[in-house]
């Protein structure tokens, strides 16, 4: 028999009624980790906006909102969806490389704070809708810094050879230009280095550059009055149920002590994944255990459609069977795969689970960012439901 909630923070009752796969967010860890970062801010000139990319449930947006965060936004739809939510657009920043007419158009019509300028051809055209819909557009440069964050290539961001930002080189020029145009407003500098960085050292060297950067425009009389320092704080996937959430104070200290922000300025961060992804867990029931020559694979009825990562990124997910029985079982190496019918549909391979049987409610977690959000219909699955528990 089980407890209401399971040895892992599971509402059991609620987890055993619920057709699967299903997304299961826990809003008392989410609720934990915007006070922490509310804490951070105090008497600290500083915003943080939330990337919605990582997660765009409704509800999950309506709660962050609640919190007083901005928004940081890549899609015209995401925009929309924002708003609805209850984010204020004068907190929202609007980033990507390859923003469209028409989500320019809702961005300035809406008024949003910022839009992070990645390439000349995109100011100029900025520049010419606002001046056809009468308005100013509020910008700031995406800078590339050229700093290897150490992440896997697909979420490194920062360097020369990735499609994002401004090159330091041309900066001046890029600088020069916006200043002569008539319906832009340059507020600030942008940065993003990549994402799930788990070390300070290099957002300490970022630090410098942007000192370096800031040292050279004062000496041009140029002031900017925000900056904002991007995302990418990683989180323990290790273990799930020991660390919920990310080392906030550290993530923010080194900003605040590394970086020499001047008079009047507020610094920004665009924070995702260390927000959401400890509350959201994919749970899944076995299908099938089946046996090879080699191996022994637990089949789930959720797949690489309900959670890409490990299949996109070989990114790893602590995987937990929540109806296995009592802790001191002994563990079984196990193959962990959905029905997708592709090689690559793997959630994990020798993982170590207690007997493992079918009918089991097998729960992965760490997967409230890029899970919902990043699911499919390929092979024309239905898309995974939520739910929400709120409390003990």
């Amino acid at each position: 028999m089980y407890n209401r909630l399971s040895r892992h923070g599971f509402a059991m009752d609620v987890v055993k009624q619920t057709d699967t796969p299903f997304y299961y967010y826990d809003m008392d860890i989410l609720r934990r980790a915007l006070d922490q970062i509310n804490r951070q801010g105090e008497g600290f000139p500083m915003k943080v906006h939330y990337a919605v990319k990582a997660n765009g449930n409704p509800v999950i947006l309506k709660e962050i909102a609640s919190h007083d965060l901005g928004a940081d936004l890549v899609s015209g739809n995401e925009i929309e969806a924002a708003v609805q939510a209850g984010f204020s657009p004068q907190d929202m920043t609007f980033s990507g490389v390859g923003k469209t007419d028409w989500e320019i158009r809702t961005g300035l019509s809406y008024g949003i704070g910022c839009f992070n300028v990645e390439s000349v051809p995109e100011l100029d055209v900025i520049n010419e809708i606002a001046h056809e819909m009468d308005t100013i557009a509020n910008i700031a440069f995406r800078v590339n810094p050229d700093i290897d964050a150490h992440t896997h290539k697909y979420i490194t961001t920062g360097t020369a050879d990735n499609k994002f930002g401004i090159n330091i080189e041309v900066l001046d020029q890029v600088i020069a230009q916006a200043m002569e145009l008539t319906h832009v407003n340059l507020r600030g500098l942008h940065f993003h280095i990549g994402s799930q960085i788990t070390t300070m050292q290099p957002y300490r060297l970022l630090c410098l550059t942007i000192n370096d950067l800031l040292d050279h425009y004062d000496q041009q009389g140029i002031h900017f009055e925000l900056i904002n320092v991007g995302g990418g704080l990683g989180i323990d996937y290790d273990h799930p149920d020991e660390h919920p959430l990310p080392d906030f104070k550290t993530y923010f200290d080194t900003f605040k002590h590394s970086l020499n922000l001047r008079a009047g300025q507020t610094l920004h961060f665009e924070l995702g994944r260390s927000i959401v992804a400890g509350c959201g867990s994919l749970i899944s029931r076995v299908v099938f255990v089946k046996e090879s020559r080699n191996k022994k694979f637990v089949i789930l009825d959720a797949g690489m459609t309900d959670l890409i990562r490990p299949a996109l990124y070989g990114a790893h997910h602590e995987v937990q069977n929540l109806t296995a029985g009592d802790d001191g079982q002994a563990l079984h190496p196990y193959d962990v795969v959905g029905p997708v019918c592709e090689s690559s549909d793997v959630f994990a391979s020798d993982c170590l689970l207690p007997l493992t049987r079918r009918g089991d409610l097998i729960a992965i977690r760490s997967a409230g960012a890029y899970g919902e959000s990043m699911a499919s219909r390929y092979n024309m699955r239905r898309l995974p439901g939520s739910i929400f528990h709120n409390g003990k």
